[in-house]
């Protein structure tokens, strides 16, 4: 009879363990969504069946995992075949996410516990800094260049759901770059609405790397980790500088905010047709009803003038006889 190779048997042992009950402990889908709405910090392995990579980061997380405890005060779990793994990682299983108090980190790095656990405790609390109209040119210095650094900025809005996706890879780009630069991001519909009128940013996700008052806009299809931490080193110079607007005044921004929804309105109004008729339909007759309203006032104005004309003209007629 053929003899097992020792080596083999130790991963087969280690797997076996693993699924009967010394593993990481496994969890639902609804298992995670009571952990993020409890804001404690956890760890996720992102897992699926018949996976060798998994389970070597399996097995690696095991190893550390008293050790995360006790330098993160973080509790370990895996979750196979999750719906969820497509919110924080592009490529799916295996993923391995640090949540900070609902803050997800993506782990991008080996299979080693030195590794896992050395990331993971350099990033203790979240990198990625957020940025409003109020402080963006107060912190980021754009214009002038000065003290503050290089920013890597990342434009988003609340529904965009590919801004959501990276999320967990935006935070693991602050970690890498955390030494060099600031890492940001700003709401371009909400409260970062002028900044992005200012920067002409018109769709979500979109990037830009502030350097010594010039940017450079990030037009690279990949949106992974090591992707944009090479643009924010040295790739950036492939890319055409442009010369950072100065803020504009509240006069300016009135009028930006007034050209955008007048080149929008077309837009608008079909979204208001196809989506809500009923007051579309309404505000239709509205509209109509006011523009009938306003032309009939300017018809019997210049009527009733024309007819005070002609009513003045025979009266001088008359006294002139």
């Amino acid at each position: 009879m053929r003899q097992l190779n020792p080596a083999v048997f130790i991963v087969v042992f280690a797997l076996v363990s693993a699924d009967t009950g010394t593993g990481i402990k496994k969890v639902t889908d609804d298992d995670l969504v009571k952990l993020f709405h409890s804001h404690s910090n956890f760890i996720v392995l992102f897992s699926k069946n018949n996976c060798e990579t998994c389970d070597t980061l399996e097995i690696a997380l095991k190893k550390i995992e008293q050790e995360i405890r006790d330098n993160l005060e973080a509790e370990v779990v895996k979750a196979i075949g999750s719906q969820m793994v497509r919110l924080y990682s592009p490529t799916k299983e295996p993923a391995v996410v640090y949540f900070r108090h609902g803050v997800p980190l993506l782990y991008d790095g080996p299979a080693n516990e030195d590794a896992i656990i050395g990331k993971f405790v350099q990033n203790k609390d979240p990198n990625v800094k957020e940025l409003s109209d109020e402080n963006f040119e107060h912190l980021t210095q754009a214009s002038s260049g000065a003290t503050t650094g290089d920013w890597f900025i990342m434009f988003y809005t609340s529904n965009c759901v590919d801004c959501q996706r990276l999320t967990a890879v935006w935070e693991a780009v602050a970690g890498e770059l955390k030494t060099r630069m600031n890492v940001a991001r700003i709401d371009k519909d909400g409260k970062g609405s002028a900044t992005a009128d200012r920067f002409h940013v018109t769709s979500v996700p979109s990037f830009v790397f502030l350097r010594q008052g010039k940017f450079y806009r990030y037009e690279i299809k990949k949106h992974d980790i090591k992707s944009f931490v090479s643009f924010a080193q040295d790739w950036y110079r492939n890319s055409k500088p442009e010369k950072v607007p100065v803020p504009l005044s509240p006069f300016d921004q009135i009028v930006e905010q007034a050209v955008h929804y007048l080149k929008n309105l077309p837009e608008y109004i079909d979204v208001l047709r196809t989506e809500y008729p009923a007051l579309f339909y309404v505000m239709f007759g509205m509209i109509a009803f006011v523009i009938l309203g306003f032309t009939a006032a300017i018809v019997l104005a210049v009527l009733t003038r024309c007819k005070a004309a002609a009513k003045s003209k025979k009266t001088r007629a008359k006294k002139a006889k």
